[in-house]
C-alpha cells in the first residue's frame, strides 16, 4: 500500500488548510494516508549560529524529515500568511533543507491552497510552485480554493466545479505516486 503524508502548512490549531489536508485523505482510495500537524514538531527559529550552538538540527526536523522519506508522495496545503509561507512552516523547511537540500527526494508533491478570500492562496501557491523543484519536488499539480468558508460546508466542498478540479488533480497525483512507486 502506497504511504501518502498530508499536512497543511501552518502552526494555526484551526487550520483550515490542515481542514483542507484532511479532507483530500477521504478522497483517496488504496492508500495509508497520514495527516501530520506541524504542531507535533516545534522548532526554535532556525539560524546558523543556534545550528553551530546545537551542533547539528533538533531532533523534530529529522523527525519531520524521516515522514517525508517514509512516503511514496506528500499533499502539503500551504497556508498564506501576507502572500507568502507561514512562519512556522517556512521554519521548519529552513531546519529540514539543512539536513538534505533536496528534501522532497524527487517525490511526487501536490500542492493546494485555501483561504478566506477569493484568491484562495494563489500568492504562496505560485512561490511554492516555483521554490519546491530546488528541493526535489516533483509537483504534480496545484489547487487554489477561494472563499473557504463559502466554498467548504460541513466537511465537504460545495462547489461542484472545485470538486471536479480538485478530483482531477488527485487522480494525476496518484497515477504519478503509483508510477513513481514502480521505478524505485
Amino acid at each position: 500500500m502506497k504511504k501518502i503524508i498530508a499536512f497543511g502548512a501552518s502552526i494555526g490549531k484551526a487550520s483550515i488548510n490542515k481542514q483542507l489536508a484532511s479532507y483530500v485523505g477521504g478522497l483517496m482510495e488504496g492508500v495509508d494516508y497520514e495527516v501530520l500537524d506541524l504542531n507535533d514538531f516545534p522548532l526554535p527559529i532556525y539560524s546558523v549560529d543556534l545550528e553551530a550552538e546545537m551542533g547539528g538540527q533538533p531532533a523534530n526536523a529529522h523527525s519531520f524529515f524521516k515522514k517525508l522519506q517514509e512516503a511514496d508522495g506528500i499533499v502539503i496545503s500551504l497556508a498564506e500568511h501576507n502572500g507568502a509561507y507561514s512562519a512556522g512552516f517556512k521554519n521548519l523547511m529552513d531546519w529540514v533543507s539543512r539536513i538534505k537540500g533536496e528534501f522532497f527526494e524527487g517525490k511526487p508533491v501536490f500542492l493546494m491552497a485555501t483561504a478566506p478570500g477569493p484568491r484562495g492562496g494563489k500568492s504562496v501557491l505560485n512561490i511554492a510552485e516555483n521554490r519546491f523543484p530546488f528541493h526535489a519536488a516533483d509537483i504534480t499539480g496545484t489547487f487554489s480554493m477561494p472563499m473557504f468558508y463559502d466554498n467548504f460546508v460541513d466537511g465537504d466542498i460545495v462547489n461542484e466545479d472545485l470538486k471536479l478540479e480538485l478530483n482531477r488533480y488527485l487522480d494525476i497525483f496518484q497515477s504519478a505516486v503509483v508510477t513513481e512507486a514502480q521505478l524505485v
